[in-house]
């Protein structure tokens, strides 16, 4: 990462490309000792009350960093009364994740130059590893950060005393409480285990998954301009923010999705603050811009696959059909879309099995398979992914003139 190549990628002085020495070796020997407390102190030899509180605290922390870092402070989705700013400041601080002020002003950055291998502080087209976990083992100088708004956050007198006391609280209620909790059931050294060494790993790597993972594997539903996707097992390990596409669409968004069925439970924690009159001023997106933005890129996908639809190769009528099968009746043939695929090669490979798609192949006596077949493939069982669909057809061999027979 000394190279003048390495400097040139990640856009950092000189001096920025330097290991950050005080988080490299924190971050590393949090991880050993977690793994060798699990090994010598496992699951089944701790109290079960040290594993509820490894994993509320877990949820907890989670909280902090979703509710509070994110959507409060970095967005500004919501506005909150001082004691919810108080406890979401003392949950972010368990997360070991970094001053409010410090998450903030980078989570910001990243948003402005989202992709961008220089600005971006954790920019998946770096690859999926730095954007997990790698860009917090150097010390970067941001060069843009100066443009970045922080001055609510020096107005904010929660924020300001947890930046300044804020190795001092991550240790107080990171890593002294949990033992101090398992006293209570005669369990210290378990829960100190579990709910201070084994929950932060969870927190940590649950809360990068929105950098790395929600940039490479998913959907986009509502902007294809970035690489930001959304994912439903990221939104379940990270208390909702997994429709990250939605997201970057809308950041000042109080909700991680527009849809009440949307896994958020960020967003059902804020409207109970909000009924409770703890929280004001809830943000949302405009219903047209939404569905705007759902029908652009609704029809802009139909346009690409419209495009993939040109076909150059031959036309058969119903007795070219016929005789194909009667020339190679242990073919497997599919009738999709007004296609005939041969997918004979690919049977065996169809994750749904073998016998559905012969249960729909071609047969002169049954006529009614492509319809079923037809059904299965856009939506009746399973929504087919661009992939597949590609998949689908590379296996076409002709055009069906007419209505099927």
């Amino acid at each position: 990462m000394h190279s003048s190549k390495a400097q040139q990628v990640s856009g950092a002085r000189p001096e920025g490309t330097r290991i950050w020495w005080s988080n490299a070796v924190f971050f590393v020997c949090v991880h050993m000792a977690a793994f060798m407390g699990v090994y010598y102190r496992p699951p089944w030899l701790v109290k079960p009350a040290s594993l509820v509180l490894g994993f509320l605290v877990w949820q907890l922390a989670d909280f902090g960093i979703t509710i509070g870092y994110h959507r409060l402070y970095s967005h500004k989705a919501f506005r909150a009364t001082t004691g919810v700013r108080i406890m979401l400041a003392m949950l972010g601080s368990v997360a070991f994740q970094g001053s409010i002020k410090w998450w903030c002003l980078r989570h910001r950055l990243h948003h402005r130059y989202t992709d961008d291998p220089i600005h971006d502080p954790y920019a998946a087209t770096r690859g999926l590893l730095y954007s997990h976990m790698g860009w917090i083992f150097f010390k970067r100088n941001y060069e843009r950060l100066s443009l970045i708004e922080k001055d609510d956050l020096e107005r904010d007198p929660v924020v300001q005393f947890q930046h300044k006391y804020y190795v001092f609280l991550a240790l107080i209620l990171g890593f002294a409480m949990p033992p101090l909790l398992g006293l209570l059931w005669n369990d210290p050294l378990g829960s100190f285990i579990w709910a201070g060494l084994v929950s932060r790993l969870f927190i940590w790597h649950c809360t990068f998954l929105v950098n790395s993972l929600a940039h490479k594997n998913g959907l986009q539903p509502y902007s294809d301009e970035d690489s930001s996707r959304g994912n439903l097992i990221l939104a379940l390990l990270t208390g909702g923010e997994g429709n990250h596409n939605f997201h970057h669409s809308f950041p000042n968004d109080f909700r991680s999705g527009p849809f009440k069925l949307d896994w958020d439970p960020s967003k059902w924690i804020i409207l109970a603050l909000y009924r409770m009159g703890l929280v004001s001023g809830l943000r949302t997106a405009r219903e047209v811009d939404i569905v705007d933005c759902l029908l652009y890129t609704q029809k802009k996908r139909d346009s690409i696959d419209a495009a993939t639809e040109r076909w150059e190769g031959v036309i058969w009528d119903h007795a070219q059909l016929r005789r194909y099968h009667q020339e190679n009746p242990l073919n497997c043939i599919l009738l999709l879309d007004g296609f005939v695929l041969d997918v004979t090669q690919y049977i065996r490979e169809h994750p749904g099995g073998s016998a559905l798609l012969k249960n729909y192949s071609f047969s002169i006596d049954k006529t009614r398979g492509f319809k079923g077949v037809q059904w299965e493939f856009h939506g009746g069982f399973n929504n087919h992914s661009r992939t597949a669909k590609k998949r689908a057809r590379e296996m076409r061999i002709a055009k069906l003139d007419g209505t099927c027979i």
